[in-house]
């Protein structure tokens, strides 16, 4: 009797305790600390990373280096103070020293700041250039730093650059003068400025030097550097992947080839062989090879998988694929004396992988079977290796990861305490075959409190891209946990035309954009529903982002089982969206043509043609500065459901761009959501 009496006691305890966690809210979702990407010292004994701590009020917002030991001896230490965010950090060669990009006090731009771990002290000024210092790389010498810089062209004395900067602001006219295209990007409007790189002294503190100041093709339409660079091996030369055919991007791909130029000054020369795209450039440390990614481009295909590649220096001869059977989408890579450590995704998650120098098979090295590893980062000797770690229940944290034992051990924990405090439930994965004979893959989100024996409504959350994919992560503009915890179920589809799953799948979305993936989306929810009993068929809803907002539209013209749908940043009509959107080809690849051919893909995939079926009350929302998906698709939108007397609301912030990330916006998109969605379904 006493046994059956404590497990009672127990039990009620235990159901009490569980009861007593709280739901997710926008409020303790925003107060969760943002830990960055890890960077190890070379002797992988210390780890710098970043930790943000947002505040609704922007100018409250702080972001400061913190340091910890690798080996999980000591607890992190904060190394900066001051709201000003660092970026760019990186070790030194002799791991004493730690550059970063900031915007101090006293500062107009960012400037490269000089931290000195081994004695001590406040970061001290590195560069006072008056167009700002950023992506700083250390030479292999440690005797200097290379980074970019945007100036005006043939401005390659800061004396220039500040010189036509005054004759600007005397203009009493305010325009913007095109010739070419793209005229903007993401969420601004491009001008003149060049990104080129620069070179500084860290021991004479001389004023840093133009590499680009000989290069010819800067002269000439078409010129762009994206920032990805590497030193070579004896420090006298700067490998750079830059394209020259950027205003071209209107009728074909552009790419990015691979050039070399010495920091002594001189023309640069083009070194990688052929007409693919190339970046991210990795030197070796005894300088017989150089690494980088590599993908073909205007194949008439709307995805090619980037590969990792070898070159031998500085003959730029035997170019290698390292891991040609690898079929899944490389996110980073590192360099060890004996070993290649990839990022790999992977069908919705984020592992650590292994590949010998000199190539051949990747083995995956994280045992996980829940999670993402992002941001790695190895010791010079491959003993020592760290990353961020997070789930869609946890946001990151660094860990160490033991290759040899396939675990990771916690070297951070700024949530742990605020997440015992909330119900989270982890996410759920389920495969079925679609009618067309496809593997496809969801995950599942209950909200807080979840009862079996209750029926829930069920929310579709379409993912954007479409090359990407719904994975077990932590975010802060699509939260599972935040978006479910009004009491909602959400299904999340990988649909064709996601990453993860192999080229072809990634490929296969092509003639197809809106149509196939919709059904499988349909499909999986009906699939969710016969295999789920606490899912309420009779009340669903919908709604994405971006492509997940095109998807969302297209939703409104096809579909009737939704009770409501949410639009955020959709597309209504593909031809305006080809003519408006900061890229625009690569829906030409899509399409099967531009616009005026009226290929079988726009007659029968574009929303806009079925507008007499428009009857779903949808809420849509968009960025004012968003030029991925300009504001015009929005409004198109909102006047068509206006026309066709749907119930519809229309939000505009006109501050975002394609994203919502200040903090109130996003609080009040979370809550325009949430009772968008209630009033249909509650």
């Amino acid at each position: 009797m006493f046994r059956l009496l404590l497990a009672i006691t127990l039990l009620t305890f235990n159901l009490s305790f569980a009861q007593t966690k709280l739901t997710l809210t926008h409020e303790s979702m925003w107060a969760m600390k943002r830990v960055g990407t890890p960077e190890i010292s070379p002797d992988g004994k210390w780890v710098v990373f970043t930790v943000t701590e947002a505040s609704y009020d922007d100018k409250e917002n702080v972001s400061d280096l913190w340091l910890v030991p690798s080996d999980g001896s000591g607890k992190a230490r904060r190394i900066t103070s001051g709201k000003s965010a660092e970026s760019g950090y990186k070790w030194s060669p002799d791991g004493s020293q730690i550059v970063f990009s900031a915007k101090r006090e006293g500062d107009e731009v960012s400037q490269l700041y000089l931290l000195n771990i081994k004695d001590g002290g406040d970061a001290q000024r590195l560069t006072n250039i008056s167009t700002g210092a950023a992506a700083p790389s250390w030479s292999p010498d440690g005797k200097m730093i290379a980074f970019t810089s945007r100036v005006y062209p043939g401005a390659f004395a800061d004396s220039s650059s500040k010189k036509i900067a005054e004759e600007k602001k005397k203009i009493k006219y305010k325009a913007r003068v095109y010739t070419t295209f793209p005229i903007r990007f993401w969420d601004q409007w491009l001008d003149e400025k060049q990104t080129h790189a620069f070179v500084v002294s860290t021991e004479t503190g001389s004023w840093p030097k133009d590499v680009f100041s000989n290069v010819s093709f800067l002269t000439k339409e078409g010129f762009n550097l994206p920032g990805s660079m590497c030193w070579s091996a004896d420090s006298k030369e700067i490998i750079f992947a830059a394209s020259t055919d950027y205003t071209s991007r209107a009728y074909q791909e552009s790419h990015a080839s691979l050039f070399r130029v010495s920091i002594s000054g001189g023309n640069a020369s083009k070194i990688s062989p052929d007409n693919n795209d190339y970046g991210n450039p990795v030197m070796s440390e005894d300088g017989k090879y150089l690494y980088c990614y590599t993908s073909p481009v205007n194949t008439n295909k709307i995805y090619d998988l980037t590969k990792l590649v070898r070159f031998s220096w500085p003959s730029m001869l035997n170019k290698t694929i390292l891991a040609p059977a690898l079929d899944r989408p490389i996110n980073s890579f590192a360099l060890t004396a004996n070993t290649i450590y990839l990022d790999v995704e992977d069908q919705g998650h984020d592992k650590i992988y292994s590949l010998p120098l000199e190539g051949g098979t990747a083995q995956v090295i994280t045992s996980s079977t829940v999670g993402c590893y992002t941001g790695m980062s190895v010791s010079n000797d491959g003993k020592s290796m760290v990353s961020n770690f997070e789930t869609a229940s946890q946001p990151a944290e660094i860990v160490r990861i033991n290759a040899s034992e396939r675990s990771h051990h916690f070297l951070s924990d700024y949530n742990t305490e605020k997440l015992k405090t909330l119900d989270l439930p982890a996410v759920e994965e389920f495969w079925f075959t679609s009618s067309r004979g496809k593997k496809i893959k969801s995950l599942l989100v209950k909200p807080a409190g979840f009862d079996p024996s209750k029926k829930y409504p069920l929310f579709v959350v379409m993912h954007g891209g479409p090359a990407g994919a719904w994975k077990d992560n932590w975010g802060y503009r699509w939260n599972y946990q935040l978006l479910a915890a009004p009491g909602y179920v959400l299904v999340m589809t990988d649909y064709t035309g996601s990453t993860g799953y192999g080229e072809k799948f990634t490929q296969d979305i092509q003639f197809d954009p809106l149509k196939g993936p919709a059904d499988e989306i349909n499909e999986a929810a009906k699939e969710a529903i016969k295999k789920f009993t606490f899912i309420d068929g009779t009340k669903q809803v919908c709604g994405g982002g971006s492509y997940g907002g095109h998807l969302a539209m297209w939703m409104e013209a096809s579909s009737t089982q939704y009770k409501c749908i949410i639009n955020h940043a959709g597309m209504v009509n593909g031809e305006t969206q080809w003519g408006t959107s900061d890229a625009i080809y690569i829906r030409e690849v899509m399409y099967g043509g531009p616009p005026w051919m009226q290929t079988k893909t726009w007659k029968e995939q574009n929303a806009i043609r079925y507008a007499e079926k428009f009857k779903t009350p949808m809420l849509v929302t968009v960025g004012e500065n968003d030029f991925r998906v300009p504001i015009n698709n929005s409004l198109e939108s909102w006047s068509t459901l206006q026309k066709m007397k749907v119930p519809s609301k229309l939000i505009v912030f006109p501050e975002e761009n394609h994203w919502i990330l200040k903090a109130e916006n996003s609080r009040f998109w979370y809550k325009e959501v949430a009772d968008w969605i209630a009033k249909y379904v509650k």
